[in-house]
């Protein structure tokens, strides 16, 4: 197949570190090194630095939303950037979030006639949930979702279950599931490196080690952790657990743990971006607890397997797609006893965590190329069928403002070049006159 220009598009990028920018930048990579090129559009943020991407970074304009959501909101509609956009002949718009960027997806799409892929990622009932107070509002919330999400030409899901929570917020069209991949390598670092890493924390040899690495939020099954914890302490049980990341409510987190008197055992780390110090911390430690019901890929369960390190897993979540348990991770209820019994089995049998680990290793590891691969093959398919009239028309309301909105951009962009326009040929003119009068004096004066 030809190489293929993508334009990615979402809410979120770095300097922001989530699942989503993660996928968004590992797509770019991949994409630019192996099958064709790709531009990440994204909204504006002032400490961003992009120059070391391998792919150009294009920023539109934001306001500042950070102490209320957590990230910054994009103003999508830009003429500067849609017209720049417009001029790199794209083959395929992706957009991975269903706000803001899909909205600048559809625009774009008005103006170069290319398809666009949609990839849900998150749980968005949460966030309507956490966001919007109010049943007809948070309703409202959902239905103008869906309709955005309806109007991509392709829908694309993380997991099966990311598809049935899609389905659950109204959705009723066709989805393909695409998982995301992991951009670790296969195998362990340096022990040296590991040392490096994690020497500066309590972690006696010989002790077991449980990790958790992502954003400190309670939605992310954080409180089962600490108080299934609480039951092994009293128990006399003796662990480190290692929580790596921060988050709006990681302060939250860190007095709960001391309330619940597990300083010494209970220990907290900055978030580690440097890959290779992260896989340093999957390296060293016994087990991976991840007991959320919000995920919907759970890409930390793959980093953690690529590292041969096994988690422990919500039974029927979505991380836990794929996962049997006690052949490449561990299945718990969704409570802190039934996490307390497992982590008990286990930390008398720690053989049995590095077993399954290997089985992790094994049978969960997916990686970026392999993953965008993929992708890459779909989207193919997805030109084919967009240039030969397979998707439905997009007549709805919102399209229809969306192409008015083009055109007022439109109009009021031409205006304002044909006054530039004017102001410069005036300009020109009085230039003109005044060189011709200056000529002329001076042949007065001689």
């Amino acid at each position: 197949m030809d190489p293929l220009k993508v334009c990615l598009v979402n809410d979120s990028f770095p300097p922001i570190i989530d699942g989503v920018a993660n996928a968004v930048v590992n797509y770019g990579r991949c994409l630019t090194a192996h099958h064709g090129a790709a531009t990440v559009v994204t909204p504006y943020y002032p400490d961003a630095d992009d120059s070391a991407f391998p792919f150009p970074v294009v920023r539109y304009p934001s306001v500042d939303l950070t102490k209320l959501v957590g990230y910054r909101a994009g103003m999508p509609f830009d003429f500067d950037v849609l017209h720049r956009l417009e001029t790199e002949q794209f083959d395929v718009i992706h957009s991975h979030c269903p706000i803001t960027s899909t909205l600048l997806a559809r625009a774009l799409r008005e103006r170069i006639h290319a398809p666009v892929v949609f990839t849900y990622h998150t749980k968005f009932d949460v966030d309507i949930a956490n966001a919007v107070r109010g049943k007809l509002l948070r309703d409202s919330a959902a239905r103008m979702l869906v309709q955005n999400i309806a109007a991509c030409d392709e829908v694309w899901v993380v997991s099966s279950g990311a598809g049935e929570n899609l389905r659950k917020l109204g959705y009723e069209g066709a989805y393909s599931v695409m998982p995301n991949g992991v951009d670790l390598p296969r195998g362990r670092v340096d022990d040296a490196l590991i040392e490096d890493t994690c020497g500066a924390f309590d972690l006696p040899a010989g002790v077991p080690v449980f990790l958790y690495v992502g954003r400190m939020m309670w939605y992310k099954g954080i409180r089962i952790t600490l108080n299934a914890l609480k039951k092994l302490s009293d128990g006399g049980a003796d662990f480190r657990m290692v929580f790596v990341g921060g988050g709006l409510e990681k302060d939250e987190i860190v007095a709960y743990a001391r309330s619940l008197g597990l300083d010494g055992k209970v220990l907290f780390s900055d978030p580690v971006y440097d890959r290779q110090r992260l896989r340093a911390w999957y390296c060293r430690a016994d087990l991976f607890l991840f007991p959320s019901t919000f995920d919907t890929n759970g890409l930390v369960v793959r980093e953690a397997a690529a590292c041969s390190l096994a988690s422990v897993l919500v039974a029927g979540s979505c991380a836990a797609e794929d996962v049997s348990d006690g052949v490449n991770g561990f299945l718990i209820e969704e409570n802190a006893d039934s996490m307390a019994a497992m982590l008990r089995r286990l930390i008398a049998a720690p053989e049995r965590m590095a077993q399954v680990g290997d089985g992790a290793q094994r049978d969960l590891y997916l990686s970026w190329e392999e993953a965008v691969g993929r992708a890459y093959r779909r989207y193919g398919e997805v030109i084919e069928k967009y240039k030969s009239g397979g998707f439905p028309a997009h007549d709805t309301l919102t399209d229809g403002m969306l192409r008015g909105m083009a055109a007022v951009m439109d109009v009021l962009e031409r205006s304002r070049q044909s006054w530039q326009a004017g102001l410069q040929q005036m300009y020109n003119d009085g230039q003109s006159k005044f060189d011709a009068f200056v000529k002329n004096a001076g042949h007065d004066l001689l």
